[in-house]
This record gives C-alpha cells, structure tokens and sequence, in this order.
C-alpha cells in the first residue's frame, strides 16, 4: 500500500470522466479506483496533480492499494498462454479506448479464438465491450467495419477537451487524430459569429465552436443519418441546443448566400468540390477551415491553384499539417481569409 493524491469523481460521472482521464495519461494504473460512498478516489500519476486540479476536480491524499504491476500486454499473454504460438505472436499489441469501449484489430489466425481473446482484453483492460476493426472505413458514409468479440454495447462516450462526444462505434468512425485541431476549434474568438460546419458528422468541429468560443450560432450540416442522430444529442448532452442547427442533408442544397463569417470544411480528398457552395455563403472578410489531403511537397501550391481557381480574392492566413495521411500524403488544415 502507498500513499496518493486522489481526484473525486461522483459516481454518476464515472463513466464519461474516468475513461477520459485514462486517455490523457493522468491515471496511476499501478494503484486501484476505490469507492466512498458516492465517490470514486481516483489515483493520479505524480506530477499531473496540477493538471488534474485546473479541470475543476477536488484532490485528496489517501492510501492507494496496488493492482497488477506487469504491463497489460504481458498480462493478456500470460491469460492466453494456452493458444498456438502463432496465435499468441499475432496479438494485438495497440488499442483505442472510446470511453469503456476498445477497439482492436484482429489478424485472420485469431478468428477462431477472438470471442475468448476479446474477454480476456476486456477483464485486462478494465472496458465492457471489445470490438474488432475488420476492413477500415468504407462506403459514402466512411462507416467502419466494426465486429464485437466480446460485450454487448457498442455506444460510447468519449470526453476530449470538455465536449462529450456520444456515437456508436460500430456505426460512425471517430477521428482521433484530429485531437489537436478540434481543440484549435475551440479556442478561437467566434464572438457573434454565424458559423457554418459543412461536413459536421457527431459535432467534432461544431460543439467546440458552439460551446467555447462565443459564437452566436452554429448551423451543422451532415448528409449521414447516424451522424445526424449523434449530432443532435451531443447538442444537447453537452448544453449547446440553442446554438447548433443540425440539418440533415448535401450541404451543397443549403439556402443562403453572404450570411456566414466562418465555414469549417472539415473533409478531405475531395473538399474543392464543395468550394464552391462554400464561397456563395461567406461574407466578405469571412474565414474558411480549408480541409485536404496533399502530397507533402506541394501542399501550398495546391491550396494557392484550389482557391485562385475558385475565388480570385482571398489571403491564406496559416496551413497546418492535422495528421499524416498516407505514404508522402499528410492531412492539412488552411485558414484562408476571403476578401
């Protein structure tokens, strides 16, 4: 037994604060969540105390009982360590944890043992339901091609920078690279603005928007009936109701022209295609989040042709790499101001 600081965490808040805290690393895996009465003592790693203490959440100092010291993985081996070889040699070793959700990818010697293998990551890592990403996104829609092998619900709820995101992850993808730009999103100054985010999906972009940089409204498009459904209950899970519009269509049939001050074109690959619609709806002096995939020597080029072809008057203000793509292909993000 050893002695920790501690946050309190109400009971009823477990479920959507302590997975989130897993994520950002802030959790003492080597130590238990203990309860007291309707609280949970959550034990904090050394020297994240101040960060944990700025997200609003009460420290104490307490005693921490010790769990399991050997790593996860060494742990999953050693619960399964009656498969073949060539079994256990092709194990996941890499999880996404969505709230008490995991996602694994499972090779093709797995299959006749991943209702067992998914139990056992289940019980090792602490989530009530395992699922397998089989073969990525596909479709339209990029919905993943997801397989549970052990639990039963696929909803889940994933905290990141003080948005609830709730989706199901064997309906909608969640892009978990893009943290840090949903985050940027977040910290503009919006103040009374007429925001547009074109390709809304559950809310990555609009419910930081909406929620945090005093925006006056937000009208959310999103062609995908799920992500639509989602989109809807974050707004409201997340207090945001009276300034997120879903609407529910191609964005490109949206009515109205000149009235936006900032549009968020949170797509890739072929976002040019929706420029367009894009330029018809932004005021003067307004600023579009220019979303897109390019080679990683020619980006800017590129971004200067899209925009010159289509606009004529416009001033890139900054491009950001988002994430790495593919092969010599990154994501990037240009905030171009239209004149």
């Amino acid at each position: 037994m050893k002695m920790a600081k501690q946050a309190l965490i109400r009971s009823s808040e477990a479920s959507d604060v302590i997975p989130y805290l897993m994520e950002m690393g802030f959790i003492d895996r080597s130590a238990k969540i203990s309860k007291d009465g309707d609280l949970r003592l959550v034990p904090i790693v050394p020297g994240k105390e101040d960060e944990v203490a700025k997200m609003g959440f009460e420290l104490t100092e307490g005693a921490a009982y010790s769990m399991e010291r050997r790593k996860p993985q060494e742990r999953i081996l050693n619960e399964l360590s009656d498969l073949p070889e060539e079994v256990r040699s092709a194990l996941p070793t890499k999880w996404e944890y969505v709230g008490d959700v995991v996602i694994v990818k499972i090779d093709e010697v797995c299959s006749p043992y991943k209702e067992r293998i998914g139990k056992v990551y289940a019980e090792v890592l602490g989530v009530r339901t395992v699922c397998s990403d089989s073969r990525g996104i596909e479709g339209e829609y990029r919905r993943p091609s997801t397989e549970i092998l052990y639990g039963m619900g696929t909803e889940s709820i994933r905290l990141e920078n003080g948005i609830s995101y709730e989706f199901d992850v064997s309906r909608i993808m969640f892009a978990s690279g893009n943290v840090e730009e949903r985050h940027r999103m977040g910290e503009l100054d919006c103040s009374g603005e007429t925001v547009v985010d074109m390709f809304a999906g559950i809310g990555y972009f609009s419910l930081p928007i909406a929620k945090f940089t005093g925006a006056r409204r937000v009208f959310a498009c999103e062609k995908n009936p799920d992500s639509y459904y989602y989109l809807f209950r974050n707004a409201e899970r997340n207090g945001v109701s009276d300034k997120i519009i879903p609407i529910l269509g191609d964005n490109r049939f949206f009515a109205g022209k000149r009235f936006a001050d900032r549009i968020v074109m949170g797509y890739v690959q072929t976002t040019s295609l929706f420029l367009p619609k894009a330029l018809e709806m932004i005021r003067p002096g307004g600023m579009i989040h220019y979303h897109d995939t390019f080679y990683v020597n020619e980006y800017k080029e590129r971004i200067e042709e899209i925009f010159t072809t289509a606009s004529g008057d416009f001033k890139i203000e900054q491009i950001k790499e988002v994430k790495s793509f593919a092969p010599s292909v990154s994501h990037y993000v240009a905030d171009v101001r239209i004149l």
